[in-house]
This record gives structure tokens, C-alpha cells and sequence, in this order.
């Protein structure tokens, strides 16, 4: 099997944390998953409309992207706890980040699909 060039996810994940924090974002990292290769779950909280759910994919190029696991859709507090529980059940090494954007954008770098 041939080297893989990415990024551990923990380092990767840090990288994110600091550009969040330079654009003055609230991030917090709820549960660090596989240091290497877990993959990332993101709660994007806008206030007074809802969380916005992504999670980690690539594109058919194998170019890092972001899937809107429920669309453009918000959800509450609580069924976006729900939705994580049952990811983090399929998938142990998942890690998962909540960041705060006051319109609900991904600060993330890679495309929303």
C-alpha cells in the first residue's frame, strides 16, 4: 500500500483551531477521535437559528470537501447531539469540533457538497 501524504487529523484539526481563533470564531473540539485518520465530524452552531451539521468526505478526485449531512436544514441543540451519538456509534474514531459562526458558514477549508 503506497505512503498516504495527509495530514494526521490531529494536526490537521489544530491547524483548523488556530484559523478559527484568528478570525475570532468560538471552537471547541467535543471528542478527539484516531490521531492519524479518524475523520471529522463538524457542528456549526449559527445563534437563534440552529446547528448545521458536516461531515468530512472526499470528492472523486480524492480532494478533502464537506458533505451537509442534513442539507441546508438546522437543527436543535439536541438533535444535533443525536445525530453525532449515532455517527460516533458507526464510527469510533470519529472526532468532533463545534464551531460558532455568526452566519452559519464553514470556516473549514474544502467545499460543502
Amino acid at each position: 500500500m503506497p505512503y498516504d501524504y495527509r495530514r494526521p487529523t490531529e494536526t490537521w484539526v489544530k491547524v483548523q483551531i488556530r484559523h478559527c481563533r484568528e478570525l475570532g470564531l468560538r471552537i471547541e473540539v467535543l471528542r478527539e477521535g484516531e490521531p492519524r485518520r479518524g475523520a471529522v465530524v463538524l457542528k456549526i452552531l449559527q445563534p437563534a437559528v440552529g446547528y448545521r451539521i458536516l461531515t468530512q468526505t472526499r470528492d472523486a478526485d480524492g480532494n478533502p470537501c464537506w458533505l451537509a449531512a442534513t442539507g441546508e436544514r438546522r437543527l436543535s441543540a439536541g438533535d444535533a447531539e443525536a445525530y453525532v451519538e449515532r455517527a460516533v456509534r458507526r464510527d469510533p474514531d470519529l472526532w468532533v469540533v463545534e464551531v460558532e459562526h455568526p452566519n452559519g458558514e464553514n470556516p473549514f477549508r474544502g467545499a460543502v457538497i
